[in-house]
């Protein structure tokens, strides 16, 4: 079980990607979604990210759950925290934290101890800037190709292959109504895991939060576990200090 929780909380920084769809080209579909999920405008007011909910991590057979906590501030700053009960497997709790301040990452957990956030990894933390990647993508050195169109459910979806100036690509499942991201799928390597480790990150429930589309439903599945993560409350441009996402002990 504790091995196959290590890459949990990799989960948590994709909540803000949302929306493309039906265009000719990949930059109209940028452009759509960019406008769906609230318009560049609005998005580069956005400067931080506060959220709480729930979370229910199946693996082994077994689901655990417990209360999470995400933060996020740009330009790529984040901190996760969930705290599940090991009741079920004869335990107390387990809690992961995970802390990425720019530059620099690790992950505590209470059953493992602590480790440097390195390789993949650590290079898709430092891509992943808030309130999204695709708003700057071309000043960053990255390139979008729109690939195909394909189904998420019983919607139609266009797909765009996302891939930075470096670490992993992605695709990402665009809704060809709504323009909102369903589905986001990266391979990551993933050594504590075994490897390489495709994540399936599936959301829902969205919601206009300070003129901003949010999912508030987000399913992460791979090979080793299942998470999912019910959000209870999204703040936008709360305050949040830049001191908490560096490692304890560290100024």
């Amino acid at each position: 079980m504790d091995r196959s929780l290590t890459p949990f909380i990799l989960v948590v920084g994709g909540l803000l990607w949302t929306s493309t769809a039906q265009a000719q080209t990949a930059d109209e579909v940028v452009e759509k979604h960019l406008a769906a999920i609230g318009g560049r405008a609005v998005l580069a007011k956005a400067t931080s990210q506060v959220a709480t909910g729930a979370a229910v991590v199946s693996t082994q057979g077994i689901d655990l759950s417990g209360p999470v906590e995400i933060y996020r501030k740009a330009p790529n700053k984040s901190r996760s925290f969930v705290r599940l009960d090991l009741s079920a497997v004869g335990g107390t709790e387990l809690t992961v934290e995970q802390r990425f301040d720019g530059k620099t990452g690790f992950v505590s957990n209470s059953m493992q101890g602590d480790r440097e956030i390195t390789g993949e990894q650590l290079q898709a933390m430092l891509n992943n800037t808030f309130p999204s990647s695709l708003l700057n993508y071309k000043e960053a050195g990255g390139k979008i190709e729109l690939v195909g169109t394909d189904k998420v459910g019983d919607r139609a979806v266009h797909v765009l292959l996302y891939a930075p100036k470096a670490g992993p690509a992605s695709r990402l499942f665009i809704d060809a109504e709504t323009f909102d991201v369903l589905r986001t799928v990266t391979k990551l390597n993933v050594p504590e895991a075994g490897g390489d480790v495709e994540q399936t990150i599936d959301v829902g429930d969205f919601r206009t939060v300070s003129g901003i589309r949010l999912p508030f439903r987000v399913t992460t599945v791979s090979t080793t576990q299942t998470v999912s993560i019910t959000l209870a409350k999204i703040e936008i441009n709360a305050a949040v200090d830049d001191a908490m996402f560096a490692r304890p002990g560290i100024k």
